[in-house]
């Protein structure tokens, strides 16, 4: 018999509109699944970072009501001025909690998810980040998933040991200690939590072991996302795509270009880099000028076209946690990847088959000329790389992975 359409209420961080790179196109893409099977009504905080006008937000919110049942946005309280963030982050080394969870308390929000709770009988309640776990009350019995994009202890954990700043060492280390009580504390509380890798799943196991926990991997749109004519690929060309504001994609480029780039381009002269992304920083952009065969591109709604046009794909990450997306992109379009081995920790994939990996500066940058000089060995790669995202990684898979979760509980 088939599942009759469930209520569900998917609590947000973010607007997930337009959904272009990260957490955005993630979130986006499964509630466009879940809602070909299921009522989706989404509450969210919006980030003004990321939607920083009215007329952006209406954009989103008018989108969004094409697939979902209802859509509520509010703003986060930090926000409104520089002055309650600075406070914030003051107030947070003093505060049991971490700034993570501080971030996102807001009694407007605690009082709108009661009313919208009251107002709709809903089967699930998604909670999409752990800050989020703060409104746990607000849902009273509805059953509950909790959703981890990374697990963020530990990754506030490698960000202290990546630091060399002391002040700010010691600030993420005290972070890291007070997310690490509050996944203990809170995971075991909801139905299932959700990670998107074993990797993740492995590691908060060992945090919260009693806790159910489900792997729900990230995707891509394979129809989107695919082959194009290689023959346009510019030869010895490079490129990288991602919110340039996160701090793994700056520490990722900085590591590129300052310790990777010169070995390449002493070896291939004729050697190009693109870098494609919304919110460069002020570094990267003085960086950027000094290089002329390196070209930095603002944010753009279609990154396929660079993609396309270069003949490999790098990703130096070296910092943060979860699954790239801007990796699945890539396999997805047939390219050659170059990886370290951070950046593709939680995929399927496999080295020398689908990508190569390396994590040292001359090892990179040996793996780069290797695609160079090797048409082959590009082609197979890509190959390889396509045929795995195709098998595991398209949304319409994933998508009905994450509704048998909530089947799961609701029939439970």
């Amino acid at each position: 018999m088939a599942q009759s359409r469930m209520e569900i209420l998917w609590l947000s961080h973010n607007v997930p509109y337009p959904p272009i790179g990260g957490v955005l196109q993630r979130n986006h893409n499964l509630i466009k699944e879940i809602a070909s099977r299921h009522n989706v009504h989404l509450v969210a905080f919006n980030q003004k970072a990321l939607l920083p006008t009215e007329k952006q937000i209406e954009d989103a919110k008018a989108a969004l009501k094409e697939i979902c049942s209802q859509v509520k946005i509010i703003s986060i309280p930090c926000d409104l001025s520089k002055v309650k963030w600075i406070a914030l982050v003051i107030g947070s080394i003093f505060s049991r909690d971490s700034y993570s969870i501080n971030w996102l308390k807001s009694r407007r929000m605690h009082l709108l998810i009661e009313q919208v709770v009251k107002a709709q009988h809903f089967d699930v309640v998604h909670y999409d980040t752990i800050s989020l776990a703060e409104y746990f009350c607000a849902t009273g019995s509805i059953p509950k998933v909790l959703n981890h994009h990374n697990i963020e202890s530990a990754m506030m954990l490698r960000r202290a040991k990546n630091e060399n700043n002391l002040a700010k060492r010691i600030y993420y280390y005290l972070e890291s200690r007070k997310l690490t009580d509050y996944e203990k504390m809170m995971c075991p509380k909801f139905h299932a939590n959700l990670t998107v890798s074993m990797i993740d799943k492995s590691n908060l196991l060992k945090l919260a072991p009693t806790s159910r926990i489900e792997v729900v991997p990230n995707g891509v749109d394979v129809e989107f996302f695919k082959p194009q004519d290689n023959g346009k690929a510019i030869k010895n060309s490079l490129v990288f795509s991602g919110r340039l504001d996160s701090y793994p994609n700056r520490d990722a480029l900085r590591f590129f270009i300052r310790q990777i780039w010169p070995i390449v381009k002493h070896d291939v002269p004729t050697a190009r880099f693109t870098i494609v992304g919304k919110n460069p920083p002020h570094e990267l952009g003085k960086m950027c000028r000094r290089e002329p065969a390196i070209t930095l591109i603002g944010p753009t709604v279609d990154v396929r076209p660079y993609i396309q046009s270069s003949e490999a794909y790098v990703c130096p990450i070296r910092d943060g946690g979860g699954t790239r997306l801007k990796l699945l992109d890539a396999m997805a379009m047939g390219k050659a990847i170059i990886s370290t081995t951070l950046a593709y920790e939680g995929l399927d994939a496999v080295a020398e088959r689908d990508l190569l990996v390396a994590d040292a500066p001359e090892a990179f940058a040996e793996q780069i000329k290797r695609v160079f000089r090797n048409k082959e060995l590009r082609e197979s790669l890509g190959k390889s790389a396509r045929r795995l995202v195709e098998e595991n990684y398209s949304w319409k898979k994933i998508g009905s992975g994450m509704c048998a979760v909530y089947e799961s509980i609701n029939a439970g």
